[in-house]
């Protein structure tokens, strides 16, 4: 899920038993190595842990904790919303010093994988518990908390499938039909026609720290990172660079700063689309609930007719830190929540989570069509895209890409910068940072 949004059944018999093998590295400050510890074979779900989340996804973990409590009488789980602004201070802090943090920690997909490479003992290592689970998890999502090697560090919660989303009456102004939009060129053809019948353009670009592009790097199957070396200038990422630059050549971006103001540039009708992940539906229905049957949904526009429709924006994790004290009721919890198609599908309805328990996309409520989009079937257009997210490679020097790929994104978009030179010399800048190798 994207936790920077304004929004955002009982397990089956054998938690007790899944939940006594628990092993892991236990060790913390600077991810120095210290020897594993493991739980007792007949570990008992007892006692209480404290669990930190922040914004919708605490409050599904405090709606589901009764449940899970219940179930196991005399245990207590304390949710606590540390707030998405302040969580990776805290959760850093509590790496490098070896104390402080809780039983359970939420960790988003990139920032979990940049946490393994730094600080990889500062984890349970899952792996003999989790294991077993993998093919039940949508796989790009199961790659951000695991290890070059494997090991899994985390299990992961939700998956941003991505879409477009169009406002069908500007669409039917415009004399445009979604459905015959296959690629992104017949995106941007949409948009130059849109544009000069409405007057509307076709998205929101936040320039200091826009989502766009990486997505749609993922979607022709790589990240920043490709085997250890900086890929952030290869021809797939210029291809997907000069998209960018044509729709803002083309005049059919609207820059927005920050998540209020595209918030609302859509609400007002700026823009007739919003290319991004399956949360937004749970903006639309919070914020914009008087648009109810004013929206449809679509796949990504391929780069090449007949090729990849979809990509991913934002999704987290559940771990357990190295400092918690009682790792099995810590286990226990994390599956009750994550590995349970009824809770997973109750945080789509009550939260707008949705699941990367791959059982669960098959409920009735994701299936079956959804008012708000006048009967569309739109969160089955995101199951069915969420298969082909193509997994990609993060490593502990994300933040650094990310942060010299949005400048590299505005100079680009904004200051009319050739895309190829400019990604050359973001790959070299990333080069000197990190001393990585640029991928060929």
């Amino acid at each position: 899920m994207s936790m920077r949004t304004s929004r955002r059944s009982v397990l089956r018999a054998g938690i007790g038993a899944l939940a006594v093998a628990v092993t892991g590295g236990c060790a913390t400050g600077g991810g120095a190595k210290k020897p594993a510890k493991s739980l007792n074979a007949q570990a008992q779900v007892t006692g209480s842990i404290t669990v930190w989340s922040w914004d919708v996804a605490a409050k599904a973990l405090k709606r589901l904790a009764p449940a899970f409590e219940q179930q196991h009488p005399g245990v207590k789980v304390n949710v606590v919303d540390i707030g998405y602004d302040n969580a990776y201070d805290k959760i850093t802090i509590g790496l490098k010093s070896g104390a402080g943090l809780p039983d359970v920690l939420q960790v988003e997909g990139q920032k979990m994988q940049s946490y393994i490479g730094t600080f990889p003992s500062g984890f349970y290592d899952l792996s003999t518990l989790a294991g077993p689970l993998k093919s039940q998890f949508n796989a790009a999502a199961w790659a951000t908390g695991t290890d070059a090697g494997g090991k899994v560090y985390a299990l992961p919660w939700d998956i941003g499938p991505c879409g477009v989303f169009c406002r069908t009456d500007i669409f039917q102004q415009a004399g445009v039909d979604p459905g015959s939009i296959q690629t992104w060129d017949d995106y941007i053809a949409a948009g130059v026609q849109i544009k000069a019948r409405t007057g509307k353009k076709l998205l929101v670009v936040d320039p200091t720290g826009d989502s766009t592009f990486p997505m749609l790097l993922q979607q022709e199957g790589q990240g920043y990172f490709v085997d250890g070396k900086i890929a952030v200038s290869t021809p797939a990422a210029v291809k997907a660079m000069t998209v960018m630059k044509e729709l803002n050549d083309k005049g059919l971006v609207d820059y927005e700063k920050g998540w209020d103001a595209l918030v609302s540039s859509n609400k007002d009708g700026n823009v007739a689309t919003a290319p991004t992940a399956v949360w937004w539906s749970g903006t639309l229905t919070d914020e914009m609930p008087e648009l109810k049957g004013k929206f449809s949904v679509i796949p990504l526009p391929a780069f090449t007719s007949g090729g990849v429709r979809t990509s991913n924006n934002g999704g987290s994790l559940l771990n357990i830190s190295s400092q918690s004290k009682n790792s099995a009721t810590a286990w226990a919890f994390i599956q009750f929540v994550l590995a349970n198609s009824d809770n997973q599908v109750s945080m789509l309805k009550n939260e707008g989570i949705f699941p990367a328990f791959v059982p669960a996309l098959s409920d009735p409520y994701i299936t079956g069509p959804q008012d708000y989009y006048g009967g569309q079937t739109t969160f089955k257009t995101f199951a069915d895209l969420a298969k082909d997210i193509a997994p990609v490679e993060y490593t502990g020097d994300y933040s650094k890409a990310s942060d010299l790929v949005t400048t590299a994104t505005s100079a680009v978009m904004q200051g009319g910068k050739d895309p190829k030179s400019t990604l050359d010399s973001t790959a070299q800048q990333i080069a000197a940072a990190t001393n990585r190798q640029i991928a060929q």
